[in-house]
């Protein structure tokens, strides 16, 4: 398979955002007198978007999707204004993924993310640490349904003017492979990020890197580019 595209999950994949999205977490939380989380449970918590991060946070167990509760939108509230001012602040790029994704470009690879992060921090985040490295970036708005529905994927696909079997799907969690396989896309999964090579394994994780150099070669190497610079 020769890759045209590589499409990428965020958070977990090529942005450590934990201790940001712990420090918005726990700041709208103890505004509204609520136990703080610990790192360790908002890693838990992420995956299908912020709405549910502070669902989950918040302790409340009515159905995933509803998020209409009077408690929930002003906690919420409180936490998208934080971390919109504040999701630079100790978010950094994983060690290698700014060369992976300079090597794909040189190579001719379209590049793109779709993530459940609101759309307005995927843009500030794509434009803070990844300038001109990504072709197409989107997130969560309205009327588009959050992964593992294929629905943001597809618009990206489409975008980009390549063919499903030309496009690699490139995550971190359950929901990232879910993603890839309601597209129809082939997956690789990242063991760097917020889930383990073991629960990504049992979530049926296929391909798994440990380093971004490893995915550089997986890519390009399947792409027939023998490492050669363009």
């Amino acid at each position: 398979m020769k890759y045209k595209a590589a499409i990428f999950d965020m958070d977990g994949t090529i942005l450590d955002t934990l201790d940001d999205l712990t420090d918005a977490t726990n700041y709208a939380l103890v505004k509204h007198g609520f136990p703080t989380c610990t790192r360790e449970a908002v890693r838990s918590f992420v995956g299908n978007g912020a709405g549910m991060l502070m669902k989950r946070a918040l302790g409340i167990e009515a159905d995933e999707r509803d998020c209409s509760s009077k408690l929930f939108e002003t906690v919420y509230a409180d936490y998208f204004a934080y971390y919109t001012a504040h999701c630079t602040d100790k978010t950094k790029a994983y060690d290698g993924i700014l060369e992976v994704l300079s090597r794909l470009r040189a190579c001719g690879i379209r590049t793109a993310v779709v993530s459940n992060k609101p759309h307005e921090a995927v843009v500030q985040l794509c434009r803070n640490y990844f300038p001109d490295l990504f072709d197409e970036a989107v997130g969560t708005r309205a009327g588009i349904k959050e992964k593992p529905a294929p629905d943001a994927v597809l618009e990206i696909i489409k975008k980009l003017g390549v063919q499903k079997d030309a496009c690699v799907y490139v995550g971190d969690s359950d929901v990232d492979i879910d993603t890839a396989k309601n597209s129809e896309l082939a997956c690789i999964s990242v063991s760097w990020g917020f889930k383990s090579r073991e629960f990504l394994e049992a979530h049926g994780a296929t391909r798994i890197v440990d380093a971004a150099a490893e995915l550089e070669e997986l890519l390009l190497d399947e792409r027939g580019n023998e490492h050669e610079t363009t």
